[in-house]
């Protein structure tokens, strides 16, 4: 695996400038909520949606100076997502560190994600792109109906990969897929490079989101900087144990789900359920399913000719099946 730290380093330049642009951009009167918003948003993140944008208009031939502006507008779209994700699931460590909402509690942090939509219309509206501004919006209503989607499937464990796969789509691969379509969209690139784009970053997103829960089954706190084993206490049905209960009958499905969903579920049987996870095969039948959704990816750049930038964007998709967190 590819340790993260080592691998960004070469992106360190447009990391510089993406910082100097989100410190301008998470200013407030209330200091309180630019307190939070700034512990949210210049936290250790990857900021990788950002430079997806930016990286996919540069494919496109665009270097217009605004290009680091337009891109906090993905940074800060993710953040507010996260800070009502973490009071949605009671979560209490983001980052490697306390969540906001563990430090400021449930009502400041909601407030500071709806601060952070507001930059984000904010910025879009007064560069006055209408088109961004559309994709953008649409693309706000599929995360918070991929939301919807995971917390009305919470304790399903009849969820099937198909109903898995639409909601990852929706909640994570969504914002990865406008952030490349809408670098093609700045650039004035052609409707074929612009959907190509589009398809690059779906294909990545939902490849970035099976790993994720791939790691809540296999990593170590210290690696992915939260709790281990939190989606299945909060009810969250992922692929690696969709998988891993297909070698199960019905009736001991339906006694694991009672168990579970009333809360019974003693730390023994979550240990047994993790390592029954790890060991029938359901991991490594979900990094071949990553990795099939990278070769998509990757196979939707062909149109583009050979380029450093090009070759950037096929190092960062590979990352998402080889990194260690």
């Amino acid at each position: 695996m590819i340790r993260e730290s080592t691998f960004f380093d070469q992106f360190a330049p447009y990391f510089k400038r993406i910082n100097e642009e989100l410190e301008n951009v998470v200013t407030s009167d209330v200091s309180s909520i630019e307190e939070i918003a700034k512990y949210a948003v210049l936290g250790s993140g990857k900021r990788l949606r950002p430079l997806l944008f930016i990286l996919s208009s540069q494919l496109c031939n665009y270097h217009g100076d605004d290009i680091y502006a337009f891109s906090t507008v993905f940074e800060c779209f993710h953040t507010a997502s996260l800070l009502h994700d973490d009071v949605i699931d009671n979560a209490s460590i983001r980052r490697k560190r306390p969540s906001a909402n563990a430090i400021w509690g449930n009502e400041a942090a909601i407030l500071a994600g709806d601060f952070l939509l507001s930059k984000f219309f904010r910025i879009v509206t007064q560069k006055r792109h209408l088109k961004l501004f559309k994709v953008l919006t649409e693309t706000a209503t599929k995360m918070t109906e991929g939301q919807m989607l995971e917390f009305a499937n919470t304790h399903n464990w009849n969820l099937t990969e198909k109903e898995y796969l639409s909601i990852i789509t929706a909640k994570t691969a969504a914002l990865l897929s406008t952030a490349c379509e809408s670098g093609g969209i700045l650039a004035g690139a052609k409707l074929v490079d612009i959907q190509s784009l589009k398809n690059f970053g779906l294909n990545m997103g939902i490849a970035f989101q099976i790993i994720d829960d791939v790691f809540d089954y296999t990593a170590t706190t210290g690696n992915i900087g939260k709790p281990i084993g939190n989606d299945l206490k909060e009810g969250k049905i992922t692929l690696p144990l969709i998988y891993a209960l297909t070698s199960l009958t019905c009736d001991e499905r339906n006694r694991l789900e009672e168990l579970f969903k009333k809360r019974e579920a003693s730390k023994h049987d979550y240990s047994a359920i993790t390592e029954f996870v790890r060991s029938n095969g359901a991991i490594k039948q979900c990094h071949q399913k990553a990795q099939a959704y990278i070769d998509r990816a990757e196979r939707c750049l062909n149109p583009f000719p050979d380029s450093s930038i090009k070759e950037q964007l096929i190092s960062l998709n590979q990352f998402v099946v080889e990194r260690n967190r």
